[in-house]
């Protein structure tokens, strides 16, 4: 039998905010466009450059995917009734679906100019399915002393094209919260950001962006997402003549009670912010706060950590 709402139930499911945002399927483009303005004067300019690429060439393979890497129905299902991230990444990862994306991504990315690109690129191409499962999964898992810096990039594109395409294709998908405020409800990986929205309805709602599939799930403002506490949290950024501390487009919250921090994006002050670019491209001000003690559990699967 359908279920009846009384009244009250009616206005509040009307006024709840979306829980999901699928990420646009011109996603990667998007990226690269943004990377390549933020370039513009940026000391690590070079770095954000060669990430724009790569993620152009991630929008080639997510128009026209592999065909030999379809999702598996079954497991979505399975997944629904459990309650359980369709995609989890510490489970697909240790399967071979997502080299198909790997394959795809080398074979189109053209010839690099830079010796130490075409070196990892190689390493990629000659390595065994059993090594590239090793390394995507020390990957995901946050052991980036297990992956050669030079290989994070392109073995990070690839997780993210294979992960955002079968959450784009997947029809009906129906999620539920992950356990923890910072997981993600698609695939269960960290989030890497947060995103504070500015239009609408949805004026001053946070959501989370997963680091892998790029989903964005909705989380109530002023509460660490990872000790779930909001005494003391303050708000941080870099000085920019620019902007005023408190219409900064993007600014670090950070929690005492864990010693950690979350980058959240002010769409209200910068419209076309873009998470994973504004992530690469404020890395000093993860320098200022781990100099201060803090520590980031927000990973980039396109950086190596230390690694510039």
């Amino acid at each position: 039998m359908p279920t009846i709402l009384e009244p009250g139930e009616i206005e509040a499911a009307a006024s709840a905010p979306p829980f999901l945002h699928l990420p646009p399927h011109n996603l990667f483009a998007l990226r690269a466009e943004r990377l390549e303005l933020l370039a513009n004067g940026h000391p690590l300019a070079d770095y954000l450059r060669l990430i724009a690429g790569l993620c152009r060439v991630q929008q080639q393979v997510l128009d026209d995917p592999p065909s030999n890497a379809p999702i598996d129905e079954q497991r979505l299902e399975v997944c629904r009734q459990h309650g359980m991230p369709p995609f989890a990444a510490d489970t697909l990862i240790r399967e071979d679906g997502w080299q198909a994306y790997l394959d795809a991504l080398l074979q189109r990315y053209g010839a690099p100019e830079q010796p130490a690109v075409a070196d990892a690129v190689t390493s990629l191409r000659i390595a065994s399915s059993g090594q590239l499962r090793a390394w995507a999964v020390a990957l995901v898992s946050g052991q980036y002393s297990l992956v050669p810096a030079a290989l994070v990039p392109f073995l990070g594109a690839a997780l993210q094209t294979a992960w955002s395409h079968w959450l784009l294709s997947a029809p009906h998908l129906q999620l539920a919260p992950g356990n923890s405020l910072c997981q993600c409800p698609a695939c269960g990986s960290p989030a890497m950001a947060g995103v504070i929205r500015h239009r609408g309805k949805h004026n001053g709602l946070r959501y989370l962006v997963c680091s892998l599939c790029a989903c964005e799930w909705h989380v109530v403002r002023v509460k660490c997402v990872y000790c779930e506490q909001s005494k003391g949290l303050e708000y941080l950024s870099l000085e920019d003549d620019r902007h005023a501390a408190n219409q900064a487009p993007l600014r670090a919250e950070v929690c005492p009670g864990c010693n950690s921090y979350l980058k959240l994006l002010y769409l209200e002050n910068d419209a076309e912010a873009e998470a994973l670019s504004a992530d690469l491209s404020s890395l000093l001000l993860d320098m200022r706060l781990a100099q201060d003690g803090y520590q980031r559990l927000a990973p980039n699967l396109l950086l190596a950590p230390g690694d510039e």
